[in-house]
């Protein structure tokens, strides 16, 4: 399959180009700036999508203040919304039109932050975003699924928090100032490796189109607390300062993945985290 992967440069996007291109399929990549291994063609939020000769579209571009999701928007809340709103839906409806038959968006569970800490998040369970971000990806979730119909079938993905060893990782100023000894505030958390988030999209590439229906699924792995995480790291490494207290799992809001399940999907768990770790460290 040739699909146009937005946002392949980013955190997350780079998982999903390795791993799709891996499962053998051809991979262009729209944005800003050339990935070493993929075809580019120049693009940005908002612009006509260069989509000709694609099969499928994978849309995890985002535009937002740099280390920021949920208050992304910065001083410009306008132009956020215009960018990543309106800018999605374009693109969802300039795929229909250039015939790609699926279309799948990286959403993510902040579309579920309006509920209170520790309410199971089921995957029918109606949005509550309580962010502009939150807001605006329920809203291109929406978008997309109102386009969906014969020969364009399409879902979107609520994502949590991703990790994974890569030139740049999420914990790496964690790890740093744990390293040392500074004092590391506690938390706990749902997270899921990149590489399987990218086993999820390459099944919903592939399932059937009843499958879809349009949907909407949720995607996550492991409960982790901080403290958990810095244990660990300090057994790998043999350094760390004091170990954070232990956070109250009981008001973290966990997504239920049935769909993502039901289609056979298995994340690695805690087991994997350890693995993952001696390739970060």
């Amino acid at each position: 399959m040739r699909i146009a992967l937005t946002g392949a440069s980013g955190l997350v996007g780079r998982f999903l180009l390795r791993g799709l291109t891996a499962r053998g399929h051809e991979v262009v990549t729209l944005g800003r700036r050339p990935v070493e291994g993929a075809e580019h063609r120049p693009w940005a939020l908002g612009e006509a999508a260069p989509l000709s000769g694609c099969d499928a579209l994978v849309h995890a571009g985002f535009s937002h203040v740099a280390g920021r999701y949920r208050g992304g928007e910065g001083d410009d809340p306008e132009g956020f919304v215009a960018a990543n709103r309106d800018g999605s839906l374009r693109l969802f409806e300039a795929a229909r039109e250039a015939g790609i038959s699926r279309a799948i968006f990286l959403s993510s569970r902040a579309v579920h932050d309006g509920y209170p800490p520790g309410t199971k998040l089921a995957e029918d369970l109606l949005p509550r975003p309580d962010t502009l971000y939150g807001a605006v990806k329920w809203a291109a979730e929406q978008g997309l699924a109102a386009l969906a119909g014969p020969g364009f079938a399409t879902a979107s993905l609520r994502a949590t928090g991703i990790y994974g060893p890569g030139p740049v990782h999420k914990w790496r100023g964690l790890f740093d100032a744990f390293v040392a000894g500074e004092a590391i505030a506690p938390r706990v958390a749902t997270e899921l490796h990149g590489d399987d988030l990218t086993a999820a999209v390459a099944l919903l590439l592939k399932a059937p189109e009843a499958a879809l229906a349009p949907r909407s699924f949720n995607a996550s792995d492991i409960l982790l607390d901080r403290r958990d995480l810095l244990d660990r790291v300090a057994r790998i490494t043999g350094r760390g300062g004091a170990l954070p207290e232990r956070a109250d799992a009981a008001h973290v809001s966990v997504l239920r993945c049935d769909r993502l399940h039901g289609l056979g999907w298995r994340p690695r768990g805690i087991e994997g985290l350890d693995a993952a770790l001696r390739e970060m460290l």
